[in-house]
């Protein structure tokens, strides 16, 4: 996370040198500075009725700054990590808990589909953020995905949200439906 602030005030995104990235953050930005604020204002008042205890001021104190550290970070983490389009592969990624790399031959078909509910379901990811996912993409044979503790499973289907799901709906069926480079003369 800290990495992800510091990315994020240089105004740079990771991995996306060469490739297309598409963002996914903002919708949950608002609720993601409010929930800031509401940090810096338990904080303040934590302040305030603690002032005559130095020991415990200065302990909370601490605690609070690291949460609302942590917050910006969680936020900043979504920023500066997109969904990456290369020539061979979408990377679907979900700040620093979900990294999720597809081959584009193994696409079967990408489509806007809006969910706000989603049910846990063997063969299937869901990566929403403020509790929606905005495209569904089938894939023709599964692909691994590693959970944040290490746990392998995998994935035939995934729901994901996009800021701009059009656009990477559009750009995703141009990128599979590139023309394949003719091969080399026989020697």
């Amino acid at each position: 996370m800290l990495v992800g602030i510091v990315l994020w005030v240089a105004r740079r995104t990771d991995g996306t040198v060469g490739k297309t990235g598409f963002g996914y953050a903002r919708g949950q930005g608002a609720v993601m500075f409010g929930f800031a604020f509401v940090c810096v204002v338990e904080t303040l008042t934590m302040s305030v009725l603690l002032r005559d205890h130095p020991v415990a001021h200065r302990i909370v104190l601490v605690l609070d700054l690291y949460t609302v550290l942590f917050v910006i970070g969680l936020h900043a983490a979504s920023v500066v990590r997109p969904y990456v389009l290369g020539a061979d592969s979408l990377r679907i990624r979900n700040g620093g808990h979900v990294d999720l790399t597809v081959p584009l031959e193994r696409i079967a078909g990408v489509r806007r589909e809006l969910r706000t509910t989603h049910q846990r379901a063997e063969g299937e990811l869901d990566v929403p953020v403020g509790s929606q996912t905005t495209l569904t993409l089938e894939l023709t044979e599964p692909v691994p995905h590693v959970t944040f503790l290490g746990r392998r499973r995998a994935v035939r289907l995934v729901r994901f949200h996009a800021d701009d799901a059009e656009a990477l709906v559009r750009e995703i069926m141009r990128a599979r439906n590139v023309p394949s480079p003719l091969p080399g003369r026989p020697g």
